[in-house]
């Protein structure tokens, strides 16, 4: 009962947009609230998907990987109030993972179990408006991810990564390695080590051990 509370209590906050009361019931009753640490695999490439996250606080990095020569790259962030689309996908056709999602800081989810995902979708509206609109959203990140690397040099992808992640997770210092930086943009870390010195004498930004801090 208390569990059930507390997931009813969450959803008012963080996520108004499913305002049905049957729906709100129904996900305190079989969502189970799940915490990760940074770095830690919340749904790894390959495995079959179980359930869907709804985000309560945190945030998530998705990611793709080219399955000929292992490659990475960054595929968009996800924050509190929002869920995995492409999770939803995986567990409509029942396909392994083709992404990966991982905690960027100390991260809760709802996961919901796949079975009730699907049916939902007939049974209530705000429902389906909500993964919808999930669909619109990262639809449209997908495609500023493939323009910035069709059409736009490497300092402009930097300055737009760095961004949305201090964005992402609400401060300028980003913890975060030179080698993590080059696997999320899919370059060389020599590439990456050098732009940032770049960036520093510029003033853009202050280096440390493992950190970026966007001045």
């Amino acid at each position: 009962m208390i569990h059930t509370l507390e997931i009813q209590k969450i959803l008012h906050q963080k996520f108004p947009q499913l305002a049905e009361k049957g729906l709100q019931e129904e996900i305190a009753q079989v969502g189970v609230l799940m915490e990760f640490q940074p770095e830690e695999i919340i749904m790894d490439y390959g495995s079959y998907v179980k359930m869907v996250p709804l985000i309560v606080e945190g945030s998530i990095k998705v990611t793709r990987e080219d399955e000929e020569e292992g490659k990475e790259i960054l595929l968009y962030f996800l924050n509190e109030g929002d869920t995995c689309s492409m999770s939803f996908t995986c567990c409509m056709m029942n396909k392994k993972s083709a992404i990966r999602t991982e905690a960027l800081e100390p991260t809760t989810i709802i996961g919901i179990p796949l079975k009730y995902v699907d049916g939902w979708m007939s049974k209530y509206q705000s429902w389906k408006n909500f993964i919808m609109l999930t669909y619109d959203q990262k639809m449209f990140e997908l495609v500023k991810v493939i323009d910035k690397i069709a059409f736009q040099a490497l300092d402009q992808r930097m300055e737009a990564y760095l961004n949305s992640l201090a964005k992402t997770v609400n401060s300028p210092s980003i913890n975060i390695t030179h080698q993590q930086i080059a696997q999320d943009l899919n370059v060389s870390r020599e590439a990456v080590s050098r732009l940032l010195k770049k960036m520093e004498m510029l003033k853009m930004v202050k280096l440390g051990r493992n950190q970026v801090t966007l001045l």
